[in-house]
């Protein structure tokens, strides 16, 4: 029995002995790996034990050979002149290289790493610093994945790099600098394992070629965000398997093929932000596990096919800004039970709103403003929308009675973006006892009732708004002052009321906006994801920007109403504030130098005002400033010297008599600064409250010498007897000298 225990132990040691072995690490292949620990300048790696098979990220075949080298999101750094495939050309049995999310920074076209990795499967080098041109082909005919995306690398994708991806399923070169044709061989018949393509953010140009029928097993697609232009190639659509076609923000023309219809796999289909045209395919609607349709920003036409309401899958319908149209009413949206976000924005569309669209019990966002024949009506049913945070209706018709529209929405607990521009027109803003109980949008976070033509105050009830972050009542006749409460609104950083009739002062309150002033106050509410983009623009000559979340640019817009008063010092402690616009108001006083404090600063527009004194020699500090004006003042004095300010046009300036400079024509006299007083002004001033010493002198030698000399001959008679004596010898010594001398002459002539 003792023997037969002691041969089971030795059973077991030779055992460990054998296993420990064959898994033992190759010392060749130990060297490589720690002198690539010697290359990287941080962060150390714990690779010390003897036995490299054991390190983080390493994994071995039986043989000891390293097969898996994975460190992703470790913060690895090459030291300066090092690079891969000096450390990690010897590991020539890895299958496995994932070395992504790092700050490798290098080109694998002068190393050659490709070159030596013949059995290598996948490749991770994604989110890195590499550069560079793609090898030739790549480096093993077994690799099955590789991905590049979000580096460095440019030029040409080589037609031969995919000459030995027999085994190839997913390639991804994305957020890149890729230019070129998107490659025609990456589909053959040698490659038609290849499941998954990714061309997007980069800059690939021309047509998409013939081709990608080869791949009789591709499921995805994704080419979006280059400069591809031309139609669709017909042959994608025999592609039968592809689950998703991405192709946004290209040049993309042509109509959509009819063809289409044979990818009853599909599931995503984005053709957003293209030049495409002509209808929609009638038999869309064969598509029934399509999930997501994004045409958005097209130039397509007709209406919407009936069959469209067969996709029961549909969760995102995009066909804003076409030139779409149609009776709406006709669409039967019951059938859509999974729809989340609708958006048919900027289209044609007439008829009345389907009520049917309430019986989609999980819509999170509709947007049909801009479609100016529709008809639409806030019905007391859209309460059964308990998810819904997104509502535009603007611009359309049949919106009335907004304090009762008001009052229903207040229903709506998880509203977050309402939006009615050019609505209830010339109604009366809902205020008073109508609103008394008001008790609703919670979450509102962007509130707009531009355009409306209505009148009446600014509400009280906004007061309540606790999450408001933007609030737009532009283009309105709203009247009285502005609260000064609106500045104790915790997330108010977009104010947006030009065009009114607002009175009063700039309330110093509205200086102490949380999310303008502090920057840590902004950075805890951080950004808010929207269902739909919002596209926004404040004044008619600014572009339109596009905002995926609520975090718009911190702005205040109070041009063109009849504010008046000084323009407040406390102005300054909006130190976050990127666009300020008071023209076109009554506001008088100096400019104040606090405005300098606006470090952020990008767009200020003080102009058609009645501010006087001096542009402020601070603002030349102001180095964000794209436009700046404070024209038609009574401003006067030099313009500050600075790069920046002399950047604007001379139109910024003008309408301010007594303001020189450039980039004005009228100079100014010369200074010894931009501060130095106006020395013409002085010196005129001088002049005038000078005594003419000049002439006084004068006056006064002539009385005195006059005086001297004939003062004593006034009141001296012996002096003046003595005077007049000399003056008959004077005389008489005239008269004889002219009678010699006429002697003289004629005893010449006789």
């Amino acid at each position: 029995m003792a023997n037969a225990f002691l041969s089971f132990l030795l059973l077991i040691f030779s055992s460990n002995i054998i296993f420990e072995n064959i898994h033992a690490c190759n010392q060749k292949e130990r060297s490589s790996l720690l002198f690539l620990a010697l290359t990287l300048s941080s962060p150390q790696l714990n690779w010390t034990s003897a036995d490299c098979c054991n390190w983080e990220g390493i994994t071995c075949n039986q043989g000891g050979w390293i097969t898996h080298l994975q460190l992703p999101s470790k913060g690895l750094k090459l030291k300066e002149g090092t690079s891969l495939s000096s450390s990690l050309g010897n590991l020539t049995h890895l299958t496995h290289l994932n070395l992504s999310h790092n700050s490798l920074y290098g080109s694998l076209d002068q190393t050659k790493l490709f070159l030596s990795l013949n059995d290598l499967e996948i490749l991770d080098l994604s989110y890195n610093l590499l550069f560079g041109v793609l090898p030739s082909s790549l480096p093993s005919s077994h690799i099955r994945m590789v991905d590049l995306s979000s580096n460095r690398f440019h030029g040409a994708v080589p037609s031969s790099f995919f000459q030995q991806a027999w085994n190839l399923t997913s390639f991804n070169v994305s957020n890149n600098t890729f230019s070129g044709p998107i490659p025609s061989s990456i589909c053959r018949p040698s490659s038609s394992s290849l499941r998954h393509i990714d061309f997007s953010f980069n800059n690939f140009t021309g047509s998409i070629s013939s081709g990608l029928g080869k791949c009789s097993k591709l499921q995805v697609f994704r080419a979006g965000h280059n400069y591809l232009s031309g139609s669709l190639p017909e042959d994608m659509f025999n592609s039968t398997t592809l689950e998703e076609i991405s192709l946004p923000l290209n040049s993309l023309n042509g109509s959509m093929s009819d063809g289409i219809a044979n990818l009853t796999n599909l599931t995503t289909l984005d053709l957003s932000y293209n030049q495409l045209s002509g209808v929609l395919p009638l038999h869309l609607g064969k598509l029934s596990k399509l999930k997501h349709i994004l045409l958005d920003f097209n130039y397509l036409e007709g209406s919407l096919p009936l069959s469209l309401m067969n996709c029961t899958n549909l969760v995102e319908l995009r066909m804003g800004t076409n030139n779409l149209g149609g009776d709406i009413s006709m669409l039967n949206f019951s059938k859509l039970s999974q729809l989340s976000k609708l958006d048919l924005r900027k289209n044609n569309f007439f008829g009345i709103l389907p009520r049917s669209i309430y019986s989609c019990k999980f819509l999170k966002a509709i947007r049909v403003s801009y479609n100016n024949n529709l008809e639409v009506q806030i019905q007391s049913e859209i309460l059964s929308l308990k998810s819904l945070s997104f509502l535009s209706l603007g611009w359309n018709k049949g919106l009335t009675n907004v304090t009762r529209a008001m009052k229903i929405l207040m229903g709506c607990k998880r509203l977050v973006v309402l939006s009615f521009g050019s609505s209830f027109l010339g109604e009366e803003m809902p205020n008073g006892v109508e609103m008394a109980d008001f008790n609703g949008f919670q979450n509102l976070r962007h509130l707009a009732l531009s355009s409306c033509n209505l009148s009446g105050t600014i509400p009280s009830w906004l007061l309540k708004l606790k999450k408001l972050q933007v609030l737009d009542l532009n283009r309105n006749r709203i009247t009285g002052s502005i609260p000064s409460w609106l500045g104790t609104l915790p997330r108010l950083q977009t104010l947006t009321m030009q065009f009114n009739q607002l009175s009063g002062e700039f309330p110093k309150e509205l200086c102490t906006l949380p999310m303008l002033v502090s920057g840590q106050t902004a950075a805890q509410v951080g950004r808010f994801y929207l269902e739909l983009p919002v596209y926004y623009h404040p004044s008619a000559d600014s572009k339109t920007v596009q905002y995926n979340y609520i975090f718009y640019e911190p702005a205040i817009h109070l041009s063109h109403n009849c504010l008046s008063g000084n323009i407040p010092i406390e102005i300054g402690q909006l130190q976050l504030l990127r666009w300020l616009d008071l023209s076109a108001n009554n506001f008088f006083g100096n400019i104040p130098d606090q405005i300098s404090n606006l470090k952020y600063i990008e767009i200020l527009d003080l102009s058609m005002n009645n501010l006087s004194g001096k542009i402020p020699a601070s603002f030349t500090s102001l180095n964000f400033l794209s436009s700046f004006n404070v024209s038609y003042n009574n401003l006067g004095g030099p313009i500050p010297s600075s790069t920046q300010l002399q950047s604007f046009n001379a139109s910024a300036f003008e309408g301010n008599l007594k303001l020189c400079g450039a980039p004005l024509p009228n100079k100014c006299q010369t200074t010894k600064g931009a501060d130095a007083p106006d020395m013409s002004t002085q010196d005129a001033d001088t002049k005038e409250h000078q005594i003419p010493w000049f002439y006084v002198s004068v006056t006064l030698g002539f009385i005195t010498g006059f005086w001297g000399v004939c003062g004593p001959l006034v009141l001296m008679r012996k002096w003046r007897y003595a005077y007049y004596h000399f003056l008959d010898n004077v005389q008489d010594m005239f008269h004889v000298m002219i009678a010699k001398r006429m002697a003289s002459i004629k005893r010449r002539f006789v």
